[in-house]
């Protein structure tokens, strides 16, 4: 398996997945557009946390590939630049 296909991410993106089938049929049946667009919302912003993981993950894969197993204090560094990085 690779290292971007962990359980966590694929879970976020089956969930969007399922999320944005349900907006389509919400459409298909005339629902109220602000429900529609409020959904939408959600959908990118689940794809965006998903988005972060894999970036962050990959960052850490290569790290460690380079210099080796990395310390707690290391991680927790690099979750603050995941969160960073859903901004820009």
């Amino acid at each position: 398996m690779s290292h971007a296909a962990s359980p966590d991410l694929l879970n976020r993106l089956r969930r969007a997945s399922g999320h944005l089938s349900s907006i389509i049929r919400m459409i298909e049946e005339g629902d109220d557009g602000l429900k529609i667009a409020q959904q939408m919302q959600a959908v990118v912003a689940a794809l965006e946390k998903a988005k972060t993981l894999i970036v962050t993950d990959h960052i850490e894969h290569h790290l460690e590939d380079m210099i080796g197993p990395l310390p707690g204090d290391v991680r927790e560094e690099l979750a603050k630049l995941g969160e960073l990085a859903k901004y820009l």
